[in-house]
């Protein structure tokens, strides 16, 4: 069963990586299993928690979502440049710019939960074309070196990482 090497990601997503090689399951499945808990957890947040922020220039809620898509969004467009052997430097992204510069006041919440799960349904139909040796394929994003297979995981712990952030931190309160 593959798992991304420490030489196939930036030390930055360590954690991320951490979270996703807890499971003893393949990284499709649990990508895939990781929908229905998707769906499933934010469904259980309260209507008067969407626009909540734990601390003052925190995220909110929604805009939480809101950067789970676009990281989903980044993460997958890198696996399939560097799946298809596109040796570009690809650019990184700064993800507060990128909240702030949301319209958040323009998604309800449902179409961000609607939109994050459709986008996980679509990304594993390109998760599901790659092989073993597309899975081990490096290229470079922000100017570090990463792998096909490190980015699947970086996305599956991402995910589990700000979930467990709002369990502790957004939903207690």
């Amino acid at each position: 069963m593959y798992q991304p090497l420490s030489n196939e990601y930036a030390p930055f997503y360590e954690g991320y990586i951490k979270l996703a090689t807890a499971g003893n399951q393949p990284i499709l499945r649990r990508l895939k299993n990781q929908l229905n808990s998707i769906d499933d957890f934010l469904a259980d947040i309260p209507e008067k928690k969407y626009d909540f922020a734990y601390a003052e220039g925190k995220w909110t809620v929604k805009e939480v979502i809101s950067h789970l898509i676009d990281t989903e969004r980044v993460m997958t467009y890198r696996a399939m440049r560097i799946a298809r052997n596109d040796q570009t430097d690809l650019p990184g992204y700064d993800q507060d710019e990128i909240v702030v510069n949301t319209p958040i006041d323009r998604y309800t919440y449902s179409d961000l939960v609607d939109e994050l799960v459709m986008l996980r349904q679509a990304n594993l139909f390109f998760f599901k074309s790659l092989s073993d040796e597309d899975m081990k394929k490096k290229g470079t994003a922000n100017g570090n070196s990463i792998s096909v297979g490190a980015l699947l995981f970086i996305i599956f712990g991402h995910i589990e990482h700000h979930f467990n952030v709002m369990k502790e931190l957004y939903l207690k309160k």
